[in-house]
């Protein structure tokens, strides 16, 4: 009983009043000495800063008591998947407190869900130094009307018509990163960061076409280093020189730069009649097809979006797809490399789906007939989510829970990983089993429990777009490639840079394509 007494409101309040009789009567005397007033402050300080940590975490599992100012600070420094689990395991809320930030994690399902579709109570905080990365009037940052309409300006370029355009620019960017890892000779190395190198080039050729050279490209995927080292969940807020989001903020900056240079070049291309060949072609071109339109019809301009908005849109497409697509690209390969009859039936459907012309360009046509595929896409965004948690601010308190009512201003997380690893929703979850998303499995019976894309107001745009891209490498690449992956006692165990990757980089080498006449169809 002595030990939960402290959480007693009435103890709290007491110690608050005894706290501030003792401030007073110390700042009061005249003859103590500047060092005692200063100590008995800091002392004071401390304490009022526990009794601010306690009132906030009433019963709810966490730290007994904050380390003085930093908090868990350290923790959130250098996070650790075994400690994610261990708060998701506590309940279902938790708590932790950093610097002066009060952050409520939720655990389940529904508490998840909850968070992500209540804009009046919370909004996307994403992480502190993200407003100095992505820029404070950048539209992610947007909420209400303001951000639906935004949006809604936004869904032309994620139509299947669109996905139909990307699809060959993808296909041109694997043959080349396939043909460098063919130059290898089947030598074995981390491919982690490969696999973020395709994905970078992708997403650039995608989002921006020929418009960028090169040596801009591959300038741009090293500086992006730079932001991803960034999006800690804690971080040093101020972009002071020498700190990662001052390093950060300079990259940001190379970037829209380079956009910039781009757009200008895409606006004179369309408005030339130039052929529709990237992501930013079919909004420059939207953008005067829908302008000649309501001209045409007498009616108001619409907004035009000028070259900053249209570059810090794309940024913000780089950062919701770079990191988390890299992710599941690498677990995807790993996957597949460690189930061989994965990989077998993943072939065989390309090759029945091929079997008129097996040297096809990839189409989106192929991609939609390719059922079993993307239930391997599906699976390996279950079983290793590349986001486990989305960080939302309280606008409000918010009673969350009949027991537990959230302070305005503090974080609160909803995660995916408890709620993807549900034993009721997918038997056997740390089982990787693609079956479960076919007619004889289950999985598709739950589908509250994918929020690998989010939910609400806010959840991705570009889903569509990150799975079609997953099936579409592995499909070109199980029809030119063999890969063998090198387990290492740390090849389950997850590492979080951002997102999550295998902690030995996952070791892998590739050849080609033995005997492709072989696979049963």
């Amino acid at each position: 009983m002595a030990s939960s007494s402290i959480f007693d409101p009435r103890t709290i309040e007491s110690a608050k009043h005894t706290i501030a009789d003792f401030m007073k009567t110390a700042f009061s005397q005249p003859n103590i000495s500047t060092t005692a007033v200063i100590c008995s402050a800091v002392v004071g300080l401390f304490a009022y800063e526990q009794y601010v940590y306690l009132n906030k975490k009433k019963g709810l599992p966490g730290p007994q008591f904050k380390i003085p100012i930093i908090g868990a600070f350290t923790d959130s420094l250098y996070p650790t998947f075994e400690g994610y689990m261990s708060k998701w395991k506590s309940g279902e809320l938790s708590c932790v407190s950093v610097f002066d930030r009060f952050v409520v994690i939720a655990s389940t399902c529904d508490l998840s869900r909850k968070i992500l579709n209540a804009p009046v109570y919370a909004e996307p905080a994403v992480v502190d130094s993200m407003k100095h990365i992505l820029c404070a009037d950048n539209w992610v940052f947007l909420s209400g009307k303001s951000h639906v309409d935004y949006r809604k300006g936004l869904n032309v370029l994620f139509t299947r018509k669109a996905l139909g355009i990307y699809i060959p620019v993808q296909d041109k960017v694997y043959k080349k990163h396939f043909a460098e890892w063919l130059s290898l000779n089947g030598e074995k190395g981390q491919y982690q960061l490969r696999f973020r190198e395709l994905n970078m080039e992708s997403s650039l050729r995608v989002f921006l076409g020929d418009h960028m050279s090169d040596e801009v490209a591959s300038k741009i995927s090293q500086e992006y280093f730079n932001i991803t080292a960034a999006l800690e969940l804690v971080n040093f807020p101020i972009p002071l020189p020498g700190t990662k989001v001052y390093k950060a903020v300079q990259s940001r900056k190379y970037i829209v730069n380079q956009f910039v240079e781009c757009i200008k070049d895409c606006r004179t291309r369309m408005a030339n009649g130039g052929e529709t060949k990237s992501m930013m072609d079919a909004w420059v071109r939207s953008m005067l097809d829908t302008e000649a339109e309501l001209a045409a019809a007498g009616k108001p301009a619409p907004r035009k979006f000028d070259n900053r908005e249209i570059a810090l849109t794309i940024l913000t497409f780089l950062f919701a797809s770079q990191d988390a697509t890299s992710s599941a690209m690498t677990w995807a390969f790993q996957l597949t490399a460690d189930h061989p009859d994965v990989l077998h039936k993943i072939r065989s459907e390309q090759m029945k789906l091929r079997e008129e012309n097996p040297d096809q360009e990839l189409t989106l046509e192929l991609m939609e007939k390719s059922v079993y595929l993307r239930q391997v896409i599906k699976e390996v965004l279950r079983i290793r989510p590349p986001v486990l948690m989305v960080p939302y601010q309280t606008v409000r308190e918010w009673p969350i829970t009949p027991n537990y009512t959230v302070p305005k201003g503090s974080m609160v997380i909803p995660t995916t990983y408890p709620a993807l690893h549900d034993p009721v929703a997918y038997p056997n979850p740390d089982n990787f089993d693609p079956d479960r998303w076919g007619t004889e499995g289950t999985a598709e019976k739950y589908p509250k429990n994918f929020m690998v894309f989010g939910n609400g107001p806010h959840h991705c745009l570009g889903k569509e777009y990150a799975v079609m891209h997953l099936m579409a490498t592995l499909a070109e690449a199980c029809m030119v490639l063999d890969w063998t992956h090198y387990r290492t006692d740390k090849s389950d165990d997850i590492s979080i840079f951002a997102t999550i990757y295998p902690q030995d980089g996952c070791i892998m080498s590739f050849e080609p394509r033995k005997s492709p006449a072989s696979i049963s169809t």
